[in-house]
């Protein structure tokens, strides 16, 4: 008769009864009791060693497989189960996750014996891999340098693998698992390492287990070596990881590549195993089935030294992006100064390459120059003034009243420097960021100008980066509030600092184009080009953003390196505070970089994003 193990999804177990000749009779020599104990017994083996265990027998498994790190093994049923008397067979089909998209697979076969009542699996090392003989061990050897790199827009690797070590704990050798956390800690808080936690780690684990504390660059190592050296109880392990040029390299774009978690292994069955690695976020997460490749393994049995299995290297694929490496790390320094979280993009004017996409360290994972969804402020004047300027309604000179404040339909607005200007033009209202004078030309905007202007540029539109970005939104069709507000960058409008230094590459040529990130793979849906823009606007623009540096708010960036700059000046409030709080931007261009600088929580003036933007300009032109 057949009896197929619940639950699984190939193969089946069965026995076959012999028949023999008996006084005349033609019997079985089994009975329903023995297939349904056989069957039992196989499949809780089965079931126990999927887990990694084989009862009886836990260390000698252990000592067996432990070359082969803490995988467990897909099992099926490849046959029926074969009772003949007191012992039985079963055909078992092993599969181990060498790596990803390596797999290992043989059939090998379980031994019953009748036990009484019951059957006992005869296990040998033999039923793990039939090809081992006694006091062979397995040994799995990986060359994982399958990896590809992302590159820059010259070609060149970002990343690459790099010396690492892994900082850990050995539980048996401490001597006051407090004084050692709280000597840890110390050394390592630089680099956000919490050890609150590892004394109840270390009480928890098995004497001679390897506790990771924290994995650093092996030249952050050197650093730290002589504070943490010689505490009782560290261990350490010399290590490869997959790495860009420094730990705040585009860190939040790029991604990171980590042994690979429970979550990754539980998302992907039979993909990965423990002590594989992965990629996290950005590109290396977004990426990561076509930059891991397969790396070149080979599993032998130590003692005789026969060779088990092999699969040869598959590199990975490059992923090519349009970064430069010089602005990464100008734009990466500038934010890394400052407790605010920050971020800087930079894009190449004449083609739209994205050369820079740097987020302060404090920001983490986090990849603010990307995804914020946040008001512009009165960057946002770049667009309300491009589109004022394009349909007439206004020019350079036209005199435009800029009071302390405004009430439009009982919402009082004001200047951020709680004054006004006496005689303004539209130049002046520009350069010196006068939010009255926006509120007040709000009308003249229409109800879906701004919006339709802002379009033009980039804004609320569906790019393809190859990443996700927000490409920011405009309210349309709001009140004579809404209306002022928007038209200097509050209200309902948000955007992304990706999408604001876009709309200022796109001012700076006079068409936008979608920025260029990622070009191999080629995304798949880049957004069209945008409609040229009104040149006669686009020059009078110009002119008042240079002024913007020259006379206006940001004078402080005046006579910064590298030639001629223009920009323009913002502080958004956000929240439901009273008074509320606000953010600092500066968006701008200079020779044939666009960039915005946005800082989190800035202030009610600009100094901090100048201050960002003084730094990037400093080491840009170094």
């Amino acid at each position: 008769m057949t009896a197929t193990l619940p639950g699984r999804r190939s193969g089946r177990i069965a026995t076959r009864c012999l028949p023999v000749l008996l006084a005349g009779a033609l019997l079985t020599a089994c009975d329903d009791g023995d297939t349904d104990a056989a069957t039992r017994s196989l499949e809780a083996f089965l079931t126990s060693w999927r887990g990694g265990v084989v009862p009886g027998h836990e260390a000698e498994y252990r000592e067996l497989t432990s070359g082969l790190g803490a995988r467990a093994p897909e099992l099926n049923p490849a046959g029926e189960v074969d009772v003949d008397g007191d012992r039985a067979t079963a055909p078992v089909t092993v599969a181990w996750t060498l790596a990803p998209t390596v797999r290992w697979e043989y059939q090998t076969t379980v031994t019953l014996a009748r036990a009484g009542d019951d059957w006992r699996v005869e296990w040998s090392p033999t039923t793990v891999q039939p090809d081992l003989a006694p006091g062979d061990r397995l040994a799995l050897r990986r060359d994982d340098d399958s990896r590809a790199a992302i590159l820059d827009g010259g070609g060149k690797p970002i990343t690459e693998p790099r010396p690492v070590v892994v900082v850990g704990v050995q539980p048996g050798k401490v001597e006051s698992a407090e004084r050692l956390a709280a000597d840890l800690g110390a050394a390592l808080a630089a680099d956000g390492v919490d050890t609150t936690g590892l004394p109840d780690r270390i009480g928890e684990a098995g004497p001679d287990v390897f506790l990771s504390v924290v994995t650093l660059r092996k030249e952050r190592y050197l650093e730290v070596r002589d504070a943490i050296h010689d505490l009782p109880g560290t261990v350490f392990r010399e290590e490869t990881r997959v790495l860009a040029p420094s730990r705040d390299f585009a860190r939040a774009l790029l991604g990171t590549v980590d042994p690979v978690t429970r979550e990754d292994i539980d998302a992907a069955p039979g993909v990965f195993a423990v002590g594989d690695e992965k990629g996290h976020n950005g590109l290396q997460g977004r990426y990561d089935e076509r930059l891991r490749g397969a790396p070149a393994v080979t599993v032998t049995a130590e003692g005789s030294g026969r060779e088990l299995f092999r699969a040869e290297r598959r590199p990975g694929a490059p992923v090519r992006t349009t970064l430069d490496q010089k602005v990464q790390n100008a734009a990466d320094g500038a934010v890394a100064e400052g407790e605010k979280k920050a971020s800087i993009v930079a894009v190449r004017i004449s083609d739209s390459a994205v050369l820079a996409v740097a987020n302060s360290p404090s920001a983490g994972a986090q990849n603010l120059a990307m995804d914020a969804h946040v008001p512009p402020g009165s960057t946002f004047k770049v667009v309300s003034g491009l589109s004022l300027l394009e349909s007439g309604a206004v020019d350079l000179d036209t005199p435009v009243p800029c009071p302390a404040t405004v009430n439009v339909e009982g919402r009082v607005f004001k200047n951020a420097w709680n004054g006004g200007l006496d005689n303004a033009t539209f130049r002046d209202a520009v350069a010196h960021s006068c939010n009255t004078a926006f509120a007040l030309l709000a009308p003249k905007l229409g109800p879906d100008g701004l919006a339709r202007t802002a379009g033009t540029l980039g804004i609320d539109q569906r790019w393809d980066l190859g990443i996700d970005v927000h490409t920011g939104s405009v309210a349309t069709d709001g009140g004579a509030v809404e209306q002022a507000a928007a038209a200097f960058g509050q209200g309902r409008t948000v955007v992304s600092p990706m999408a604001m230094a876009a709309a200022t590459a796109g001012v700076a040529r006079g068409t936008w184009r979608q920025p260029a990130l990622v070009t191999d793979p080629a995304p798949a849906a880049p957004a069209a080009d945008g409609p040229e823009l009104d040149q006669a606007a686009v020059r009078a623009l110009h002119t008042a953003m240079r002024e913007v540096v020259t006379r206006g708010s940001a004078r402080p960036l005046n006579g910064a390196p590298g030639g001629p700059l223009h920009g323009k000046t913002g502080t958004a409030e956000y929240g439901t505070e009273t008074p509320p709080r606000s953010h600092s931007w500066f968006v701008g261009w200079q020779g044939d970089v666009a960039f915005a600088v946005f800082v989190e929580d800035g202030g009610n003036d600009v100094s901090l994003a100048l201050a960002a933007a003084r730094r990037f300009l400093d080491r840009l032109h170094r």
